[in-house]
């Protein structure tokens, strides 16, 4: 009697990590496909590609594990090759060759072409923006850089991305293009660094006029900034966010920290002062601003006044969202050369303090929400409620609007107007506005 095996020549992507690598799974699968391959994103497939990530220590680990795994299911006869691809990849392949050889082939992250003719596949140039999405239809990553040129002290990512390059506006434009034909509502602009762009193509920084060119495009009606870099900011884009409506009064800054002498050490080239002076800058042009923002705690040498300095600051800037990180040590970047001498249990004590002021403050910016209205995208329906998002917060990251589904019907993927009636420290519970 035989066995049920799995479908022959089926391709599996499984992609880990941050939305760059959601990106470029993307990219594989639609070159895949127009080669005339059977491709799925994390279902069954005989031929597995894992985009792994190499960021920090967690992510790498979750990268060896998920090779490791497919290894195991290879042995048994439950898939035929794997190929590693990504980030992990580019960053120590002669390292994974010694201690996972039995993975057919490893490829860098600048290796799409070689990688689709390991899979049987050819490398067409003219597939400009044909991606198989695989976020819910009513959003999508829109990737407008690669790279990154920036020299902070803790950071592996020129090491994975190489130097900072551009898409050229027309090019992006397609991709939106062909992006609201599928049905894609909301544009995510994601790079290493948004500030940088155009800087290589145009000399000087353009994300004022790609994103002038982007609200053109019909059928998208959010567009949102993800990656910007606080140093060099080009503050014309803040002018086209007050103009234009499709841009989400939004901006993802990573901070990273506010002591003079460890932003300095990070070689972030920028200050204190300087950093406040920009969010008051935000703030006082665009009013009604949603800034997120992320820190790293523990950095070598973050002592404990550095750390009750950053505690403070975040207290008084009250950011709407804000994420926290332990500090990595990543070996080959600047600061790998410093002692490590935060203790691990610390590192997690101070994230812990930043993440539970965080909370609180999340808590009473959503209290002043009650009773107020705001036009959501439904992005999915979970048990007894569906699932949306405002302007102001991104997917997976941020808070979320939950209207129930009991007493409204609503369709994924679209936009509704809904009323706030409870609000905790990260979700939003709505009534549907009846127009």
């Amino acid at each position: 009697m035989r066995t049920k095996s799995l479908k022959k020549n089926r391709i599996n992507v499984v992609t880990l990590g941050c939305s760059k690598n959601v990106y470029d799974s993307e990219v594989l699968m639609g070159q895949l496909k127009a080669s005339g391959k059977d491709v799925v994103h994390e279902e069954e497939g005989n031929v597995v590609v894992i985009n792994t990530c190499g960021f920090i220590n967690n992510a790498k680990e979750e990268s060896v594990n998920t090779i490791l795994e497919y290894m195991q299911k290879k042995e048994a006869g439950e898939v035929d090759k794997v190929f590693v691809t990504g980030c992990l990849s580019e960053r120590y392949k002669p390292d994974l060759q010694k201690e996972i050889p039995n993975v057919d082939e490893y490829f860098g992250t600048t290796e799409l072409p070689q990688l689709l003719k390991a899979l049987g596949a050819d490398y067409k140039h003219e597939l400009i923006g044909e991606r198989l999405t695989t976020t819910p239809k009513n959003y999508a990553y829109l990737k407008i850089a690669e790279g990154c040129d920036r020299p902070c002290s803790f950071c592996a990512i020129p090491l994975m991305r190489g130097k900072h390059k551009s898409t050229p506006i027309e090019d992006v434009v397609i991709e939106a293009k062909k992006l609201a034909a599928n049905g894609v509502k909301e544009l995510i602009l994601i790079a290493q660094d948004l500030t940088y762009y155009g800087l290589d193509l145009y000399k000087k920084r353009n994300l004022a006029e790609l994103l002038e060119a982007l609200v053109k495009v019909e059928g998208i009606e959010w567009i949102r900034l993800h990656y910007a870099f606080p140093t060099g900011f080009p503050m014309d884009v803040l002018d086209v966010m007050n103009r234009e409506a499709k841009i989400c009064n939004y901006i993802d800054i990573p901070l990273q920290h506010i002591s003079d002498h460890l932003l300095k050490s990070m070689r972030r080239g920028t200050t204190k002062e300087k950093t406040t002076k920009l969010l008051q800058e935000f703030r006082k042009i665009v009013p009604n601003m949603t800034i997120r923002t992320t820190l790293i705690v523990g950095y070598p040498g973050e002592t404990e006044a550095d750390f009750q300095e950053l505690k403070q600051w975040v207290a008084d800037m009250r950011f709407e969202r804000l994420g926290c990180f332990t500090y990595s040590h990543e070996e080959n970047t600047h600061a790998y050369n410093l002692e490590d001498n935060v203790p691990e249990d610390v590192k997690q004590q101070r994230a812990n303090k930043i993440m539970e002021l965080q909370s609180q403050i999340s808590w009473e910016l959503n209290q002043e929400k009650i009773g107020q209205e705001f036009k959501v995208v439904i992005d999915r329906k979970e048990g007894n409620y569906f699932v949306g998002r405002t302007e102001y917060d991104s997917p997976d990251v941020d808070n979320e609007v939950l209207i129930d589904a009991t007493r409204s019907y609503l369709k994924t993927g679209e936009f509704t107007k809904v009323k706030i009636t409870e609000a905790a420290d990260f979700d939003l519970y709505a009534e549907v506005v009846s127009s």
